[in-house]
């Protein structure tokens, strides 16, 4: 394969090239990528022992079949998140929209614990671990063309309509469908998933990629 020339980092850099078309300046500088965060999944740890068959006894919102799985699924409403609390103090956290609702979330199902008589001693140690989010791209992608030209992808449409994209800077997986959506997964920080999907906007019009509709 020959070599290629450098990727642009951001829609900005592709639209402040000389040699675009105004068309395609317009949409880098002005497109709407619908960027949604779907999922973002924290860990915390609370450095003791948690009575998870206390919880079971106090709490009627959980769930705990410790034959079948060995954590308690604690579930809030607002946010609407599910929290896995483990006896050795460990937490993961799914479902919230946000980063601060993520944080907001475990730091809830500690309150509700302390105030409910389960002995709680620190605050939790929260770490973002996974945000995935979802963006339209509003062009059509040439997947079979972008498999060819683009490194670590992988596109195997017998298998799956979907292209797969390995970023490495930022470091997130993607997934291209040709109608201009895609799935963003890895991120630890929102700011993460913007450069990411802006980076690949730049990408797919520098090397051609992407069509857009009149």
């Amino acid at each position: 394969m020959a070599e290629k020339k450098d990727l642009p980092v951001s829609v900005k850099d592709v639209a402040e090239k000389k040699d675009l078309p105004v068309s395609v300046k317009d949409v880098a500088e002005k497109k709407d990528l619908h960027i949604s965060i779907e999922n973002v999944v924290a860990s915390a740890t609370l450095d003791q022992k948690i009575d998870l068959l206390a919880i079971m006894k106090v709490f009627r919102n959980v769930e705990y079949r410790p034959k079948q799985f060995p954590g308690l699924v604690f579930r809030l409403k607002r946010p609407k998140t599910a929290t896995l609390i483990f006896g050795s103090g460990k937490m993961v956290c799914t479902g919230a929209k946000s980063e601060k609702q993520s944080r907001s979330a475990v730091k809830k199902v500690v309150k509700e614990l302390k105030t409910n008589g389960i002995i709680i001693l620190g605050k939790p140690k929260i770490v973002i671990q996974n945000i995935v989010a979802s963006a339209n791209l509003h062009g059509k992608i040439d997947l079979e063309t972008a498999a060819d030209i683009m490194d670590n992808v992988m596109y195997e449409p017998e298998q799956f309509p979907g292209l797969i994209f390995r970023m490495g800077e930022p470091k997130v997986v993607m997934l291209l469908f040709a109608s201009g959506k895609l799935v963003c997964t890895g991120a630890k920080h929102e700011d993460m998933v913007r450069e990411a999907v802006e980076k690949l906007h730049g990408i797919l019009e520098d090397y051609d990629l992407i069509y857009y509709e009149e």
